[in-house]
């Protein structure tokens, strides 16, 4: 596996504000793998909206540690294991989640080496690549999590908004292969062309049709069995208005309106019900139950990715600047 140098490139913040005026670039001590942990060579770290917003103090957490490493997901190559982890592990490729938690808080994946608990590092199979490896960590769990939280969607019709976006990517192929009917939301040609990629259908430009009387039309005037939401607030009326009785909405995101106004008896006519999915604090169960699907999903020779947007380690600004900027196709990636 090569030796291991004692300090590594990386990216760190001390402060939240811009990323051009905080991130800064340079060299840290390489961290060594503690009980339970793994360390990994990092060929790819994926930059999710969450990485963004926490670094900037949208979510208004404080900093957790004097500095920080940005980025929860990557990919690549496990070097060293800690006491509790098999030596066999060594050589592993692996897709990571969750980096930078627990007793690593604030050590992510935009950095040339990454140490987290060995049960945060996943296979990655032979065939697949590292940069589509770090696609999947929160957009794929989130995903999974969204759509499966109530158990099987086979012979449901399950509505996913925004279906250019990484989380939306995953969502809709996972609810197809389990039987589902799936319409999707996208703003523009180049998002429909991906939409359809997928394998969708029913794919409707939110900004040129009524996407309401689309899908009840679709549906025959019943609407959604669920509703896979990556802006809660600005599609509040139109989730309440085309959700079926006793529907469901798995909401992940509200980016627009932070803090919406539910008109309550819009929902419990429908005996509505709410999830809010947030993919960074899932139990544990659900967490190895989606990422034993996501491992089987990637030896799917039809799996699709989204697709990458390549950032050298030091142009990790220009990467959360293009997250930040929003309505791209695809995801971000930091390569080491």
């Amino acid at each position: 596996m090569g030796s291991i140098p004692r300090r590594m490139a990386s990216i760190w913040y001390e402060r939240l504000g811009v990323a051009a005026e905080v991130l800064q670039w340079g060299e840290l001590p390489t961290p060594e793998p503690a009980a339970n942990e793994v360390l990994v060579r990092i060929a790819a770290s994926g930059v999710n909206p969450h990485d963004t917003k926490r670094r900037s103090g949208w979510t208004g957490e404080a900093m957790p540690e004097a500095r920080c490493v940005p980025h929860s997901d990557g990919a690549g190559t496990i070097v060293a294991v800690g006491p509790g982890v098999p030596e066999a592990r060594i050589g592993e490729r692996v897709w990571l989640f969750g980096a930078g938690r627990g007793a690593r808080v604030g050590q992510g994946t935009a950095a040339e080496f990454c140490a987290l608990p060995a049960e945060r590092a996943f296979p990655l199979p032979d065939g697949v690549s590292f940069e589509a490896g770090a696609t999947l960590g929160v957009p794929g769990l989130t995903a999974h999590r969204a759509v499966f939280c109530d158990g099987s969607v086979t012979g449901q019709t399950v509505l996913v908004t925004g279906a250019a976006g990484a989380v939306a990517t995953y969502a809709a192929q996972l609810a197809l292969w389990d039987g589902a009917e799936v319409i999707a939301t996208i703003s523009s040609p180049e998002k429909a062309a991906h939409a359809r990629a997928l394998g969708i259908a029913h794919v409707l430009d939110y900004r040129r049709e009524d996407v309401v009387a689309r899908t009840l039309a679709i549906t025959g005037g019943r609407g959604v069995d669920r509703i896979i939401e990556v802006d809660f607030g600005a599609n509040i009326a139109a989730c309440a208005a085309l959700l079926a009785p006793n529907g469901v909405i798995a909401a992940y995101s509200s980016s627009r309106q932070r803090r919406p106004e539910l008109d309550y008896y819009a929902f419990a006519r429908k005996g509505a019900r709410l999830h809010f999915v947030q993919g960074m604090i899932l139990p544990r169960a659900a967490r190895e139950q989606g990422a034993r699907d996501l491992v089987a999903a990637l030896r799917h020779p039809g799996l699709l990715h989204p697709p990458p947007h390549r950032f050298a380690l030091a142009d990790c600004a220009a990467a959360h600047d293009w997250v930040e900027q929003g309505g791209g196709i695809g995801k971000a990636l930091v390569l080491p």
